[in-house]
């Protein structure tokens, strides 16, 4: 079966795969887009941050995908599309625990953290339910006139003069295909990263990690213990992290009853409550925590557990001549800091930028410049994280770690509600010659004086009070702190009020 020549040939139909097809199909190109399995299907990788909404705008509206605008917020995606089910997340919230014992509040909250993204409900991020989110942009992408072949799998990539030829099986029939370019959104380990035999690339002195989750029914609220006091928001309408030594778990509840949940941790610690027992491991875990176990005294499964032996990925190569991995499929640290959709839309977005430029002389250079924002973003996410999972048993030092993540996503969100995207071009500021070194040294250089250095490096970009050390460790969402920071965003007031009414903050 010959399935016909084409410029542009994506290969999985996650929500950043279909991204990518529905935008090159705008740019005119002849498109198709290549899926292993059938959808609606399970997908990790579900918790949104403002700025992967503010990305996921800026998509609709350069690329005319009008339908994608009310997915970036929570109240007009309930508005427009409440078939399909998604959490309400208002921001990240953590709590700490010692492996064996209750959680135990206090006054000065010397173990938690919640860091909040939006003051009310209506414009909050969302959590995707995966199954319904990837399907419904499946969907868009065909009346988009993307040519879709699920059930296919693919054999082999060949780089021929003129594309790639792709050949492979689809519903018992061989399959052919030939594309001028090709694009790998499957994740990591994907098809081109076994088909054309790319090399691994270790993450700079990364834990080995390992993973255990699944969807169940039937998870209740937490216990009183963790929502004492008057929080910044409901502490459950937020990525929630349950944080201890060598690993933490999260909870993202949706709106039809089901909530994710599972749990990353180095492999020492898997391998002691052998996470490749699925369920076993789970119910084990859960009894070291007995506060949150009361969350899923009534709890099921309801699907298999899903188990990865190996988080952490990155690949040597992301680009050739004829091809490039999104960033989802070029490297991934671990889920801890929710980094996974803003790093994939990013990409995105400057790899559908770059088709647009297609048969002009910078093509290829523009393509290598591609894979060195990406490794260099990958890898900058990576060495916080890294610094994150060796505190994890001194949540002090953890909560101020967390706080450079938080400035320099804060300050991005804003400075992209502006239009003002050149002061945040990178991830993490991670081309930027003073925030970068920062970051790197305060990173490897252990917990002396780690809050007043945290301080410091974060002021100049503080947008959001995370300096205000009267609101540790509580941090609402406040647009007063706009106007307050105005000048760090080179804008007016007037600038701010404006912005903020048309986002909904006033």
């Amino acid at each position: 079966m010959n399935a016909g020549d084409f410029q542009v040939v994506v290969i999985g139909s996650g929500f950043a795969g279909s991204l990518i097809a529905m935008m090159a199909r705008r740019l005119g190109f002849s498109t198709a887009l290549i899926e292993r399995g059938r959808h609606p299907r399970f997908a990790i990788g579900e918790s949104s941050t403002p700025l992967a909404n503010l990305l996921l705008e800026e998509i609709a509206v350069e690329y005319d995908l009008p339908f994608l605008r009310p997915l970036c917020k929570w109240g007009s995606w309930q508005e427009k599309n409440p078939h399909l089910a998604c959490g309400l997340k208002r921001g990240f919230t953590f709590y700490h625990h010692h492996l064996g014992r209750p959680f135990q509040p206090d006054a000065q909250r010397r173990r938690q953290l919640m860091v909040g993204a939006s003051p009310v409900e209506k414009i909050a991020d969302t959590h995707w339910y995966r199954p319904d989110f990837d399907h419904y942009l499946v969907r868009q992408a065909q009346l988009l006139g993307v040519a879709y072949l699920d059930e296919t799998e693919l054999e082999s990539a060949t780089e021929e003069n003129n594309g790639m030829r792709l050949a492979g099986r689809r519903r018992g029939q061989s399959l052919h295909l030939n594309s001028e370019f090709v694009i790998e959104a499957s994740g990591s380990r994907g098809f081109l990263h076994r088909a054309l035999d790319l090399a691994e690339k270790s993450l700079e002195d990364f834990p080995a990690t390992q993973a255990l989750f699944a969807h169940f029914a039937g998870v209740l609220p937490l216990p009183d213990c963790f929502t004492a006091g008057d929080p910044p928001y409901p502490p459950e309408q937020a990525a929630v992290h349950h944080v201890f030594e060598g690993g933490w778990i999260w909870v993202l509840k949706f709106n039809n009853g089901l909530a994710s949940a599972g749990v990353a941790a180095t492999t020492a610690l898997a391998e002691e409550f052998q996470f490749r027992s699925g369920a076993a491991a789970w119910r084990k875990l859960l009894r070291k925590l007995p506060s949150l176990a009361e969350s899923f005294e009534q709890a099921r499964a309801v699907m298999p557990f899903v188990w990865q032996p190996r988080v952490g990925f990155q690949s040597a190569i992301i680009a050739g001549r004829r091809w490039a991995l999104l960033p989802s499929a070029a490297g991934v640290v671990d889920p801890l800091l929710s980094t996974g959709f803003p790093l994939t839309l990013l990409g995105v977005q400057r790899l559908a930028r770059i088709l647009k430029g297609r048969g002009q002389s910078r093509f290829q250079s523009d393509l290598d410049e591609y894979a060195r924002i990406t490794t260099l973003e990958l890898e900058t996410t990576a060495r916080l994280v890294k610094a994150l999972y060796a505190t994890m048993h001194r949540f002090d030092a953890f909560k101020e770690l967390s706080l450079l993540y938080f400035a320099a996503a804060s300050f991005s969100e804003a400075a992209r509600r502006l239009g003002k995207t050149h002061l945040c071009p990178d991830f993490l500021f991670c081309r930027h010659s003073v925030f970068a070194a920062q970051i790197r040294q305060l990173c490897e250089s252990g917990a002396r004086n780690l809050k007043t250095r945290v301080h410091q490096a974060i002021e100049p970009i503080d947008v959001a009070g995370l300096t205000d050390r009267s609101r540790h460790p509580w941090y609402p969402a406040r647009p007063s702190d706009l106007f307050t920071n105005a000048r760090k965003l080179d804008a007016s007031e007037k600038e701010i009020r404006a912005m903020l009414k048309k986002c909904g903050f006033l």
